[in-house]
């Protein structure tokens, strides 16, 4: 695997962590004004719930896809291991005759 390669997923996570601290941290500045009254509570509670369900869905998916992902490079790396290479050989040269007085060339 190619070290660019290596280090994308490291990138993208580093990018998701940093939208989900800024996310949370404004999330968290206006649900404080609402906590006190019992309405804003529930509000947060069912938020935040439904914010946990959909990133376990998301992770769901990002993992399925790559493990269908791998899934076909495998099996496409095993095709190529198991078919028969096909070896062309050249065509049989045609035997070269002499004109000679004796001999005519045959045509």
């Amino acid at each position: 695997m190619s070290p660019m390669r290596k280090t994308a997923g490291r990138k993208a996570a580093a990018t998701r962590k940093r939208n989900a601290a800024k996310r949370q941290a404004s999330a968290k500045k206006a649900a404080s004004t609402r906590k006190w009254r019992a309405a804003g509570k529930k509000a947060a509670a069912t938020r935040k719930r439904r914010a946990a369900g959909q990133k376990a869905a998301k992770t769901r998916t990002r993992r399925a896809a790559a493990r269908t992902a791998a899934a076909t490079r495998a099996r496409k790396k095993e095709a190529a291991l198991t078919q028969p290479v096909q070896v062309q050989e050249p065509p049989a040269p045609e035997p070269q005759v002499q004109a000679t007085p004796e001999t005519s060339i045959p045509e």
